[in-house]
């Protein structure tokens, strides 16, 4: 067996912090190192406050929500409320959380969310359409345009549709708010 031995140090040397030996502590009291358990703790970062950035971000996520709400409801072959409740969180957390905390995006956000269920709703309706006649959805949306599906939604429209466009308004405005803070 090989032993290996240190030199001691040399008595006259200076201790480094890590050769100075910690104070012993005490049972269930934590360790303090100095006096930094007077320092207070380090704060949050401030959250930026970017109401350009929050905006740009809820349009895209209101377009993004809305193709996802209808491609939803196509697959399902009917509207859900949950769903709805989806698209108001994904344009809220989008908002709150690229453009922090400003009062105007909750407002902004709950607004793009039924924006954002009235598209998917259109968007739904064009796939209905596109599917049924063998259509590409394409030709189905330069045909009919926009104020086609409008039409059409109005025809269809019951106290339902106007339910989820209300839920999407408050989910939208309630996570922004959330988010934001």
């Amino acid at each position: 067996m090989s032993q290996q031995f240190q030199s001691p140090a040399p008595e006259s040397a200076t201790p480094t912090p890590e050769a100075v030996p910690a104070p012993p502590v005490a049972a269930g009291v934590p360790a303090q190192s100095g006096a930094s358990f007077l320092a207070p703790a380090p704060a949050a970062p401030a959250r930026a406050n970017n109401v350009g950035l929050g905006i740009v971000a809820a349009v895209v996520a209101t377009l993004a929500a809305a193709a996802a709400y209808g491609g939803i409801m196509n697959a399902l072959e009917r509207e859900i409320g949950y769903a709805a409740v989806g698209v108001g969180a994904v344009v809220g957390f989008a908002a709150g959380k690229l453009g922090g905390r400003n009062p105007i995006l909750p407002l902004v956000s709950a607004g793009l969310s039924v924006v954002s269920v009235f598209l998917g709703e259109l968007f739904f309706y064009a796939l209905v359409i596109a599917g049924g006649t063998g259509a590409g959805l394409g030709d189905v949306l330069s045909t009919l345009g926009v104020s086609g599906l409008v039409d059409i939604w109005k025809e269809d429209a019951d106290i339902m549709n106007f339910l989820f466009l209300a839920l999407g308004a408050f989910t939208g405005f309630s996570t922004a708010k959330k988010i934001g803070d």
